[in-house]
């Protein structure tokens, strides 16, 4: 692609793209697969490694750079391409991404997995252009690069929102698919219902912390510079900060009913309900842009289509499930409440025990 769209390319500002990722894929491979392997295995410590490992060495370089030298951009990437490939290489001779497995594999199992990951395959790519959809269209439009560094920004946050939501879902998707394999239908009802009122009280605290402290996170992750920027002279960083808290509200439904679809063997459906979100939002970005030439807008859709998965995921789950909104909520206060109430009834004998040591 690099080599038939090379002016084009280089002119976007994704020419680093084009030219490295490919080689980064490759070497990701491993490692990624031994993600897989584990958390099919329910080895979440081993997996905490891997990540650790793989995040932790890089953010050490990019401490070390920021502190003592000043790499160029093309150095950074090779510590990143050198890291991942230390990962990978770790992966392998530790046994963990799965190759032993590679010759037990049948003519039915290859279908089957087939079958199953042509959908979570396109409900990958379309998460993943829900992530980056914004900021290539912005990047592509008559805003340009200005307004790409201040939507980063508040994106920032949003990964960072990311981090909980992962944990919650890698613990909550082995579950539910084990009850649903085993037809026990009210446990995955429960798993769901728990895990999506916990997360969503949990991002409650979360955004309300984000939409009153949005001037302070600006200023710590891009500077004081961007406290007030507006290159589309409509809202700063901080605003649509602001705005991403309210998102965040719905991320944890959101995601909660894309597993559930899954956990059912329905992840036909949860691709569809990915693809409508894709539409939505890539037509709310261009809208927002072109019609209203506004960064605010472009947050607000992302809002609008986060909404609109959660209607067509509880509506599918619906008619598998029998759910209700209210529960979500009901539940979650039930999870906190049991948490708290093992904290405060703790057995006298373990109180004492750990006094004593």
């Amino acid at each position: 692609m690099q080599y038939f769209f090379h002016d084009a390319i280089q002119a976007s500002g994704y020419g680093l793209f084009f030219t490295w990722y490919p080689i980064l894929a490759v070497i990701n491979l491993p490692w990624n697969n031994a993600l897989v392997v584990l958390h099919a295995d329910r080895k979440f410590g081993k997996m905490l490694v891997i990540k650790g490992l793989n995040s932790g060495l890089f953010f050490g370089v990019i401490l070390f750079n920021h502190t003592f030298y000043h790499l160029t951009l093309t150095e950074l990437i090779w510590a990143m391409i050198i890291i991942n490939a230390l990962t990978s290489v770790i992966s392998i001779v530790a046994g963990w991404d799965g190759m032993k497995h590679l010759f037990k594999a049948s003519g039915y199992t290859n279908r089957l997995l087939l079958h199953f990951g042509k959908y979570t395959t396109f409900t990958l790519i379309g998460t993943n252009l829900l992530r980056s959809a914004d900021t290539l269209i912005i990047s592509l439009s008559p805003m340009g690069v200005g307004a790409v560094a201040l939507y980063s920004i508040p994106m920032k946050l949003t990964e960072l929102q990311q981090i909980p939501l992962r944990s919650f879902v890698a613990t909550a998707f082995p579950k539910m698919s084990k009850a649903s394999i085993q037809g026990r239908i009210s446990e995955v009802k429960s798993l769901f219902y728990t895990y999506a009122g916990a997360l969503t009280y949990l991002f409650v605290f979360m955004s309300l912390f984000t939409f009153l402290f949005a001037d302070f996170f600006v200023m710590v992750l891009a500077g004081k510079q961007y406290l007030f920027s507006s290159p589309d002279g409509g809202a700063s960083a901080v605003t649509i900060v602001r705005v991403f808290s309210l998102y965040g509200l719905l991320l944890p439904i959101d995601r909660m009913t894309g597993i559930g679809l899954d956990s059912i063997n329905k992840p036909g459906v949860n691709a569809i309900k990915v693809f409508f979100m894709v539409i939505a939002n890539v037509g709310g970005d261009l809208i927002a842009i072109y019609v209203f030439h506004s960064l605010i807008m472009v947050a607000v859709a992302s809002i609008l289509f986060t909404m609109l998965g959660i209607w067509i995921g509880m509506r599918f789950l619906d008619k598998e499930l029998s759910l209700s909104y209210r529960e979500i909520f009901k539940q979650g206060i039930i999870f906190y409440k049991n948490i708290f109430n093992k904290l405060v009834h703790r057995p006298k004998h373990t109180i004492i025990a750990v006094n004593q040591k």
